[in-house]
C-alpha cells in the first residue's frame, strides 16, 4: 500500500511539473493551414529564414507553424520584434503547448515539454548601452478611472473592438465599461502580466490599441488629402505613393514590398457615367473575374479575386461628382487588406474638386489601356457558329477547357452543356437569351473531293473585330488515321479560326475546323482537319438540339456567302 500511494505522489507530482511546463512554455504561432503539404512547404520556407522553426497539428485538421518554445517575455520580444521587420504576419501571436498536438516539423521531432530555448533576438539591455530613461510609475486603479472619463465616445468604443479582435470581448460595441467590458479588460491584462484590475492605465490603453492597429502601422496607414481630386482618404501610404494623374483615376503605384495599388476615382458626371464606370472597371485586369459584384442606384462595390490579387472597388454620385476608390492588394494577407480597406471606407471624404476629364488627352494612348490601366485579356480565343435560333454554339473543346468564364463575342457569358473530347467539339449555351442573325444549315451529304470551301473564323483570335473567310480544298473525306467523322482540307488556317464553320460555295455548313493536333503531330501549313457535319449533328441530336439542314441549293454570291458567314460565326472567349 505504501508503494501504491508513494508511486501515486510521484505521478501527480510528475503531472504537475508537465502542466507546469507546458504553461511556461510560450509559442509565437504564425500561420495555420488545413493542409499538411502546404503547412509543411511554409514551415520549410520560414525554417530557411528563421530559428526556432516547428509544426503541430492543431485538431480539427489543422496545422500551425509556430517559433519556440521560449520564455514568456522572450516570446512578446520574439513576437514584436519578427511583425514589426515585417518577417511574421501581423496576425501572429502568443500561444501555449497545451494548444498543440501531434508534430510534423522538423521531421521527427518534437520539442514539446523540453523546456525553454534561449531567444534568438538579444535583449533590450544588450542592444545599446546607453542608459535607458526609466518610465514613469502607472497609474493606481484611482487615476486610471480617471483618465477614462476624459476619453471619447469613439474612444471607448475603439477600446471594446480591439479588445474583440484580440479574443477577449464578445459583446455590444456600444462604448459602455460595464461588467462584461471589465471582465474582458481584466483578462486582457492578464494575459499580458499586467495586474488584473479590470481598468486600463494609459499604458494598457495604448499598448492595446497599438497591439490592435498593428496591421495598419505596418503599412503606414495616413490621412491623404487630394485636392486636385476633391478627395481626403486615409491610404497605406507605406505601401504605395502617388504616381500620376489619368482621369478618371488618380494612380497609387507600389512603393513597397507588398505589392499594393490604390486608384482614386473622381470625375463629373451622373449616374449614367457612374453605371458606365461600373462596366468599364469590369473589363480591368485589376478586377479579376470572381467575386460579388453591386450596383444600385447612386453606387456600386467590386470584388475581383484572382491571379493573386484582390481587388475592392466603390464608387457613388453625389453632387454631380462621380468620387470612389480602389484598393488592389496581394492574396494571402487577408487580415491586414480587409483592415485597410475598413480604415479606407470610414476615412473616405468628398471634398470639393473632381479630376478634368481632358486633362490626360495628350499623353500618349494604347489600344489595351484604359486611363493607364490595362485591360482584361481573355486566355485565348477561338471560334464558333450558332446552329439554332437560341443561340446554342459549337466550338472547340479546346476553346472551353479550364475557363474561369466563358463568352460569346466578349459580352454574353455561356455555359457548356456538352463535350465530346474524341471529336474535339464542345456545345455550348448562353446564359440569357440570345437571338443570332443567322444559324448554320448543316448539310447531312459528304461534300466533294477538290470541291471549294471556305473557313469562317476570327484569324487573330479577334483583333480586327470580325470573323474573315479563308478559302481553300477538300483533299480527303477521312482523317489522317481514316476516321470517317473528320475531313481533311487543303487550307492555310490560323489558330483563331479553329471552332468556325467549313462552308461550300452554296453557304451550307460541311463541318467544323479543327486545331492543330499539337506537338506529338504538327501538320503541314496547307493542311487542316475538320469535324464532318454529320458527326456535329448526331451529337446535338444527343443534346436535343435540332440543327437546320441544309435543302439542295446551287452556289451562292460570295456577298452572300460573306454574309451568312457573318451572321453565324462567333467569338468564343475563355477567361482566368
Amino acid at each position: 500500500m505504501i508503494r501504491v500511494f508513494l508511486a501515486a505522489c510521484l505521478a501527480l507530482t510528475w503531472l504537475a511539473h508537465s502542466a507546469s511546463a507546458q504553461q511556461q512554455e510560450a509559442w509565437v504561432q504564425i500561420e495555420a493551414h488545413n493542409s499538411l503539404a502546404e503547412a509543411q512547404d511554409r514551415a520549410r520556407i520560414y525554417s530557411g529564414a528563421l530559428a526556432d522553426v516547428h509544426g503541430f497539428s492543431l485538431g480539427n485538421g489543422w496545422y500551425g507553424i509556430v517559433l519556440g518554445p521560449y520564455s514568456r517575455p522572450d516570446a512578446e520580444r520574439v513576437l514584436q520584434v519578427y511583425r514589426a521587420e515585417r518577417q511574421i504576419p501581423s496576425d501572429s501571436f502568443i500561444t501555449f503547448s497545451r494548444a498543440l498536438r501531434q508534430p510534423f516539423w522538423p521531421v521527427g521531432a518534437n520539442a514539446l515539454n523540453r523546456g525553454v530555448v534561449t531567444s534568438p533576438l538579444p535583449t533590450p539591455e544588450q542592444e545599446t548601452a546607453e542608459p535607458v530613461t526609466p518610465q514613469p510609475t502607472d497609474e493606481t486603479p484611482a487615476e486610471a478611472r480617471a483618465g477614462e472619463r476624459l476619453l471619447t465616445a469613439q474612444e471607448r468604443r475603439d477600446l471594446q473592438t480591439a479588445l474583440q479582435a484580440a479574443g477577449f470581448y464578445g459583446a455590444a460595441i456600444d462604448g459602455a465599461f460595464g461588467a462584461g467590458t471589465r471582465r474582458s479588460m481584466a483578462a486582457w491584462q492578464a494575459s499580458k502580466g499586467y495586474e488584473a484590475t479590470g481598468i486600463l492605465t494609459t499604458a494598457q490603453r495604448k499598448a492595446l490599441m497599438d497591439e490592435y492597429n498593428a496591421p495598419l502601422i505596418s503599412v503606414g496607414m495616413a490621412r491623404h488629402t487630394d485636392a486636385q481630386a476633391g478627395i481626403a482618404i486615409d491610404l497605406p501610404l507605406g505601401e504605395v505613393a502617388f504616381d500620376r494623374y489619368e482621369p478618371p483615376f488618380a494612380h497609387f503605384e507600389a512603393s513597397g514590398d507588398l505589392g499594393a495599388r490604390v486608384l482614386l476615382i473622381s470625375q463629373p458626371g451622373d449616374r449614367a457615367v457612374l453605371h458606365g464606370l461600373y462596366d468599364i472597371m469590369q473589363t480591368l485586369e485589376i478586377v479579376p473575374l470572381n467575386g460579388p459584384r453591386e450596383r444600385r442606384g447612386d453606387r456600386f462595390t467590386l470584388e475581383g479575386r484572382g491571379n493573386g490579387i484582390v481587388s475592392y472597388t466603390e464608387a457613388s454620385v453625389a453632387d454631380g461628382h462621380v468620387k470612389g476608390f480602389t484598393l488592389v492588394w496581394p492574396e494571402g494577407d487577408e487580415a491586414r487588406r480587409a483592415r485597410v480597406l475598413s480604415a479606407m471606407q470610414s476615412s473616405f471624404e468628398r471634398l470639393g474638386g473632381v479630376l478634368d476629364p481632358g486633362a490626360g488627352e495628350a499623353a500618349a494612348k494604347d489600344i489595351d489601356l484604359v486611363s493607364g490601366l490595362k485591360l482584361r485579356k481573355p486566355r485565348l480565343s477561338r471560334s464558333g457558329f450558332f446552329v439554332d435560333p437560341a443561340g446554342t454554339v459549337v466550338t472547340v473543346a479546346e476553346a472551353v477547357r479550364g475557363c474561369a468564364r466563358i463568352t460569346l463575342d466578349s459580352t454574353h457569358v455561356a455555359e457548356v452543356v456538352d463535350e465530346d473530347a474524341g471529336l474535339g467539339v464542345a456545345v455550348l449555351r448562353p446564359t440569357e437569351p440570345l437571338a443570332p442573325m443567322a444559324v448554320a444549315e448543316l448539310r447531312g451529304a459528304e461534300p466533294r473531293l477538290q470541291s471549294d470551301v471556305a473557313v469562317s473564323g476570327y484569324s487573330y483570335e479577334g483583333r480586327l473585330g470580325a470573323p474573315t473567310l479563308t478559302f481553300g480544298t477538300v483533299s480527303d473525306l477521312q482523317g489522317l488515321d481514316g476516321e470517317r467523322q473528320l475531313k481533311r482540307l487543303a487550307l492555310a488556317a490560323q489558330s483563331g479560326d479553329a471552332g468556325g464553320p467549313v462552308l461550300d460555295t452554296g453557304g451550307a455548313v460541311v463541318g467544323m475546323l479543327l486545331p492543330d493536333p499539337g506537338a506529338d503531330r504538327k501538320l503541314p501549313d496547307e493542311v487542316s482537319l475538320a469535324a464532318d457535319a454529320g458527326a456535329l449533328s448526331a451529337m446535338l441530336a444527343a443534346k436535343g438540339i435540332t440543327a437546320t439542314e441544309s435543302g439542295t441549293q446551287g452556289d451562292v454570291t460570295p456577298n452572300e456567302l460573306d454574309r451568312r458567314a457573318l451572321g453565324m460565326t462567333v467569338l468564343v472567349s475563355c477567361w482566368d
